[in-house]
């Protein structure tokens, strides 16, 4: 079998034997240590370029191919790459290489579903930034498109979906550590006005995209995206209507997008998700509380906390009759969950390797993607129109076509 055979296909010749779970990973090993997944990174800006020493770091993944329509951009992105890589300023032209296995999307928001599905039908196996797409029917056409691509496999960038603390916490919450769920309260606050230097005039609505509507979700789409993300994931479900206010408060400076939202969103189970984005103060920066009727869970990007409900406190010092271990409290923050996990960025690169080496869909996949992106446009729709925004049936029509290896 040829090597982009391989990487293709993904252990389908594997999955059909009938072998113990030794044989079936030593088959794995062998199959990773001879095959490299060859990955054109379209987009080295800052999400982009910042993932590449990632990729460089992860055995299997070979960044093959840098593009951006920005010769600066594209000049840092193949100094990261390395001197193997080619360099590109049309995204078709990597698509068009058939040495190139798979490709990491990380432009704009507005450009995520031409450049995805076009890459989806050359062939690639596709790691796309959050959120999935914008606006219902770029939604609609991007999952159409992956319906008639099923060999291939489409990982969205929500990369908390594969923290290995996450997951835990997931797993937790499912087994009742904090009871029956209550409430979530989401922040993301930031103090800065998100701008980016601008080496020419001409440049600002390409390197500032995210300020303008025409490209961007705003603080919705590009933060909240992945808090959201998660309540989905937590409550299995996706929400009935949303509401929401934002404006441009405090950076007057021509920005359309708004510099500070709070949302509300209502789910079928009756909990309730609030959500808070700022750029004009980071006290607390970034955090989710889950909330249950035994107890809160308190998430920041590496860390996690338990705070049970009841007076909790005067038992400090007993011994855990779990871990054996003395309970440790940290004041204002409960009892930490210690789990040790690699970056989850790099994590996320790794769970996209292994889902085309065999074959399987990733967590963070093209229906949790499509969900999560209904829902930042329900809420861009509730505060840009002052109206509640609600789920329609005609979304899960869309996902529920059978997307297989998604």
């Amino acid at each position: 079998m040829e090597r982009r055979d391989f990487v293709k296909k993904g252990s389908m010749a594997a999955l059909a034997l009938t072998a113990s779970s030794s044989v079936m990973a030593n088959l794995s090993n062998i199959q990773k240590a001879n095959n490299t997944i060859n990955l054109g990174v379209i987009g080295t800006g800052s999400r982009g370029g910042g993932l590449i020493p990632f990729i460089n770091d992860i055995e299997g993944l070979n960044v093959t191919a840098c593009c951006d329509i920005l010769p600066f951009r594209l000049e840092d992105g193949l100094k990261r790459a390395g001197s193997n890589a080619k360099g590109y300023d049309d995204y078709r032209r990597v698509l068009d290489n058939k040495d190139i296995d798979a490709v990491l999307v990380a432009v704009p928001f507005s450009r995520h579903e031409f450049i995805e599905k076009d890459a989806l039908q050359a062939g690639k196996h596709v790691y796309g930034e959050k959120t999935l797409a914008k606006g219902y029917g770029a939604i609609k056409d991007l999952i159409n498109v992956k319906h008639q691509h099923q060999d291939l496999i489409f990982q969205t960038g929500h990369q908390y979906h594969s923290s290995r603390l996450y997951t835990s916490v997931v797993k937790m919450i499912k087994e009742g550590k904090i009871g029956k769920i209550t409430a979530f309260e989401c922040q993301w606050n930031r103090n800065g006005d998100w701008r980016r230097n601008v080496p020419s005039p001409d440049l600002e609505r390409l390197i500032n995209w995210r300020l303008y509507k025409e490209f961007s979700g705003g603080l919705t789409a590009e933060l909240c995206s992945h808090q959201i993300d998660f309540v989905n994931w937590v409550l299995e479900e996706t929400p009935q209507e949303v509401v929401g206010i934002g404006g441009i408060n405090y950076w007057k400076d021509g920005r359309e997008t708004y510099d500070n939202i709070h949302l509300i969103y209502n789910y079928p189970s009756g909990v309730k998700a609030t959500f808070m984005c700022l750029t004009s103060n980071a006290m607390n920066d970034y955090q989710i509380k889950v909330m249950g009727d035994k107890g809160t869970i308190i998430l920041d990007y590496t860390k996690a906390w338990f705070y049970p409900e009841g007076n909790y406190k005067k038992e400090r010092g007993e011994v855990d009759g779990v871990s054996g271990a003395t309970v440790q409290w940290e004041e204002g923050k409960g009892i930490p969950i210690n789990i040790s996990h690699p970056d989850p960025s790099k994590q996320a690169l790794m769970d996209f390797r292994d889902s085309i080496y065999n074959h399987q869909s990733p967590l963070s996949n093209m229906l949790t993607g499509a969900k999560t992106a209904i829902a930042v446009q329900m809420a861009l729709d509730a505060m840009y129109t002052n109206t509640v925004a609600k789920w329609k049936p005609e979304y899960d029509e869309w996902l529920n076509q059978k997307i297989t290896h998604s």
